[in-house]
């Protein structure tokens, strides 16, 4: 049985209604998401420049103090004071003054605010600093990190990591309408990351088909014109 225009219109027409709300939701999401360059999305515009000059040293037997071996170290400046992070093997981190080799103090509430402040240009006010371990990492951030979170009056939320004083992340409220709009895209409003799963590729295998199926049908409509022209149509 031969199959003709009629049969390819109504499942085109199905497959319209099966896929239009996905397509509609990538393309919505897909043209917010490159409306504004990747830079401001991350907030690199509002950062004062990286506070690390990315000396990395491994292997060391330096700042052994405690009994561990070393396993990397890196030289910051922050605060215009020169700071030694060093990485033991057990996995512990300590902050190390390099002019007098003393361990620095963990990152207590007001120095995660002046940090933050520091790192954030615009003159906004801090509302809030809270401390958030690694295991219960805020959704803005997603990290396996003790960070603390300064909530600025502008939305913005500082992530300075507790351990080592860094800036983890600068996540302005555009960078989470964008982050929701990426799991919109990809289909995964939970961890936002899994890019390969059934309901993804099965809505884009359907989009192809109906993709497919429409530009089949260009062909078989204008065979059936030139038959009608030619008086062959019943």
């Amino acid at each position: 049985m031969a199959i003709g225009h009629r049969d390819f219109f109504k499942w085109h027409i199905w497959l319209g209604w099966l896929i239009g709300v996905p397509i509609i939701l990538w393309t919505a999401s897909g043209l917010f998401m490159v409306a504004r360059p990747i830079e401001e999305v991350r907030g690199t515009h509002l950062r004062a420049e990286s506070e690390s000059t990315a000396i990395a040293y491994k292997n060391i037997a330096l700042f052994a103090d405690n009994g561990g071996a070393v396993s990397g170290a890196r030289l910051i400046q922050q605060d215009s004071l020169s700071i030694w992070i060093v990485t033991y093997e057990n996995g512990e981190v300590v902050r190390y003054s390099a002019a007098t080799g003393r361990s620095v103090p963990e990152m207590t509430r007001d120095m995660a605010r002046i940090a933050a402040e520091a790192v954030y240009l615009p003159e906004e006010a801090v509302l809030s600093t809270r401390l958030f371990p690694a295991d219960k990492s805020p959704s803005d951030l997603r990290r396996e990190t003790a960070a603390w979170q300064v909530h600025f009056a502008d939305g913005t939320n500082v992530y300075i990591n507790a351990a080592t004083g860094e800036t983890l992340a600068v996540r302005t409220r555009f960078w989470r309408a964008f982050d929701f709009m990426w799991g919109l895209h990809i289909m995964d409003l939970q961890t936002r990351e899994d890019t390969s799963h059934s309901v993804l590729i099965g809505s884009a295998a359907l989009a192809l088909l109906g993709s497919i199926l429409g530009f089949v049908m260009l062909f078989t409509r204008r065979r059936r014109k030139q038959s009608a022209a030619t008086g062959m149509l019943p």
